[in-house]
């Protein structure tokens, strides 16, 4: 009797211990599943020694747990440094013109630019009014006339699809229409161009910076080809001028002004990137089509006595000068 009584003990023993251990085993892991009340108080009367009615005991189940990654949390973008200008800055501009005129210089160029080029839609259009006109002839291309070719590899297109391709590549959307508008006639050109233009604004009006390049011409008093450079940075680059049409002639053009704030602003910047590279500001009675839109600019890229590579060297200058502009500026 007392030997059954002792392997009875000892079954129940071995049993509560193994139960213990697994009890314990099944607890501990992170994927717990629930368990049936009555197991559940047994195991507690062998992990404790307490009796516990079943109703009352509730083993929750715990969630697998992701396993932990490498993803790293997206960074919020950098923050856009807009330029400011101060009434000091319009000091160191000058004017040409040919006419009175009242501006405020000061009030123009610290006024806020609020735009930003670097929207999904077409922002930039760069147009050619005189888009044959070209530069010396050291690459022996075609001429049309003196200084003017129809190769766009040499003439402003050229220097157009430059600038367009520099804005691309940093975000900026670019129409750049090829159009030879003065050809065949040079008398029709801004008729053209204005109808060309009027067209894309209508078909993009995301559009808010309207270019016509050109170049210039410098002539003695026998018609010579007078060369014109400016060096800066061990390079030789051709000048640059912006060019602001009027109502001064006459016809309608109320947002002159506004073109020669965002002129002002240009000049500072490109002033700031490359000193001397810009001619004065050219004020003009005619509006050259720049009433079409606010943020129309005609720009001088050079004269013909420069060579192309000048041309484009001034070119990359004139589409930095545009990036460091195309989010906007702020209030002084």
């Amino acid at each position: 009797m007392e030997q059954k009584v002792l392997r009875v003990g000892t079954f129940a023993i071995t049993c509560a211990l193994a139960l213990r251990l697994l009890s314990a085993a099944v607890l501990d892991k992170t994927f717990r599943v629930a368990l049936p009340p009555e197991i559940a108080s047994c195991m507690v009367f062998l992990q404790t020694g307490r009796f516990i009615r079943p109703s009352n005991i509730i083993f929750s189940v715990q969630p697998m747990q992701p396993p932990p990654t490498d993803a790293t949390e997206p960074s919020e973008p950098a923050e856009i440094s807009l330029p400011v200008f101060s009434p000091e800055d319009a000091a160191a501009l000058k004017i040409t013109s040919s006419f009175p005129y009242s501006a405020d210089l000061p009030a123009l160029l610290t006024k806020p630019l609020t735009w930003d080029l670097t929207e999904a839609s077409p922002t930039v259009l760069i147009v050619h009014t005189h888009a044959t006109e070209s530069f010396s002839n050291t690459a022996e291309y075609e001429e049309t006339t003196a200084y003017h070719t129809l190769d766009t590899q040499y003439n402003m297109v050229s220097v157009g699809t430059y600038v367009a391709s520099l804005l691309e590549d940093n975000g900026v959307s670019v129409i750049h229409d090829t159009t030879l508008h003065d050809n065949p006639s040079y008398n029709a050109s801004y008729t053209n161009s204005r109808r060309s233009v009027q067209q894309y604004l209508q078909e993009y009006p995301s559009i808010q910076l309207v270019l016509d390049l050109h170049r210039d011409t410098y002539e003695d008093e026998h018609g010579n080809q007078l060369v014109h450079t400016v060096f800066a940075q061990d390079t030789t680059y051709a000048p640059l001028m912006l060019v602001v049409g009027t109502d001064y002639s006459g016809l309608e053009h109320p947002s002159w002004q506004e073109n020669l704030s965002l002129a002002l602003k240009l000049q500072t910047q490109l002033e700031t990137l490359c000193p001397g590279i810009c001619r004065n500001i050219n004020l003009r009675s005619q509006r050259f089509n720049q009433d079409l839109s606010p943020g129309s600019m005609l720009i001088e890229v050079g004269a013909s006595g420069n060579t192309q590579e000048e041309a484009l060297r001034t070119a990359e200058l004139l589409a930095q000068g545009i990036l460091s502009l195309a989010h906007g500026s702020s209030a002084s």
